[in-house]
């Protein structure tokens, strides 16, 4: 069976912080999305327009929709075997491998697969919207544990705009929670691993670096209607391949710092599959778990909104220029006006208009945040609190 992924080009210059998800169809309706330039999505929240360039990498969703790899599920054993050092590569894996589970989904279109995180011993497991999505409208879910058994799931939650979802399994011996760290604290240059069923081979490690953080990542598979996901990515070297979305991004704790989504992968003729190259991108867990508690208690998510539509500045300074500012928005009750370029968010540096859209869609509704701007050649600073979309 043949993998199929839609892909969304990459820039040939500027940051390469901003390859898009796309989102992977089951294998019998496999819509191909290729394209010369490089498609911006803006967030619903900010009513974006961002500008265009040329490409000829790609990004797919890390997610596996067929293989002609066969593999038996890996029996990794309990979170008792790890007993080296701390910072061990070897500890890590096995005391994490037990809370790593492989997703299989099936729909009236076809299936896939991909990986999962458990969060309790009573059955909540995180992945990403992605993997369960066709699986939304009467499909069905099957979670595979570390120790070969598997079990049905029910989806809690779905949020599309994050590209996060929480399942849900009847409680057994085979559910190990995950240790949850914390992505703000990871620095450039650590050491993480990645765990998940690539290509379906259940249980797969791999290793790498943060490469960097706060990549302003949109994602969108061009469906009809579809949500795009906008965040701040941490992006790693470590090894990702399709199967891995909602797989598990460690620091040497064994702490979960990510949800690994998507993976760069060089361009290539319609239909052409390619692998890792080394540019892989997961979902901080500190913006993941105040959608997670919203997904368990509503099965829905909301996110926070300034009321502006951005644009990539054009002049000298770098940044995302606001084109207009709704009245009684959060955006024009901090004073901020048409013509503004927004260079910093929240402490994070913002040179473009993807760059500021992801900032506001990754930071929860109700937070206080700082926004540094320039109007007329002037520096200046605001406070605003951020508003809940739809409120």
């Amino acid at each position: 069976m043949t993998n199929t992924y839609p892909t969304l080009p990459l820039p040939t210059s500027g940051p390469p912080s901003e390859p898009p998800y796309g989102s992977t169809p089951p294998v019998n309706k496999p819509p191909q999305r290729r394209s010369n330039a490089w498609a911006v999505v803006v967030a619903a929240a900010l009513a974006g327009t961002l500008g265009a360039g040329a490409g000829a990498s790609a990004v797919v969703l890390a997610t596996d929709d067929g293989t002609s790899i066969t593999s038996n599920t890996a029996n990794t054993g309990g979170a008792s075997q790890a007993v080296l050092p701390a910072g061990n590569i070897s500890g890590v894996a096995a005391a994490v491998l037990p809370s790593v589970v492989s997703i299989q989904f099936a729909s009236a279109e076809g299936g896939g697969s991909g990986s999962g995180v458990v969060l309790d011993t009573d059955g909540l497991i995180l992945t990403n919207n992605h993997v369960v999505e066709a699986a939304a409208s009467g499909g069905s879910l099957t979670v595979t544990f570390s120790d070969g058994t598997s079990t049905s799931a029910e989806i809690v939650g779905r949020d599309p705009g994050a590209d996060l979802a929480v399942i849900r399994v009847e409680p057994t011996d085979s559910l190990v929670p995950v240790k949850l760290g914390s992505s703000d604290d990871l620095r450039v240059g650590q050491t993480v691993v990645a765990i998940g069923s690539p290509l379906g081979l259940s249980g797969t490690v791999t290793t790498g670096i943060v490469s960097a953080k706060n990549r302003p990542v949109t994602a969108g598979s061009g469906a009809p209607g579809e949500e795009a996901s906008v965040l701040n990515a941490i992006q790693t070297d470590a090894a990702i391949n399709p199967g891995n979305s909602g797989g598990a991004l460690v620091n040497l704790k064994g702490e979960l710092v990510g949800i690994n989504s998507a993976i760069a992968t060089l361009g290539g003729s319609e239909g052409a599959q390619s692998g890792s190259i080394g540019l892989g991108f997961a979902i901080p867990i500190d913006q993941a778990k105040w959608i997670v508690d919203q997904l368990v208690a509503n099965g829905a998510a909301t996110h926070a909104q300034l009321g502006v539509s951005v644009g990539n500045a054009t002049g000298e300074v770098l940044g995302a220029e606001l084109q207009t500012v709704e009245e009684g928005s959060t955006a024009a009750e901090a004073g901020l006006q048409a013509g503004d370029i927004v260079t910093g968010f929240h402490g994070q540096r913002v040179d473009s208009a993807d760059a500021l859209v992801a900032a506001v869609r990754s930071t929860e509704p109700g937070t206080t945040v700082t926004i540094a701007f320039v109007r007329n050649g002037d520096e200046q600073e605001v406070t605003a609190t951020l508003a809940q979309a739809g409120a």
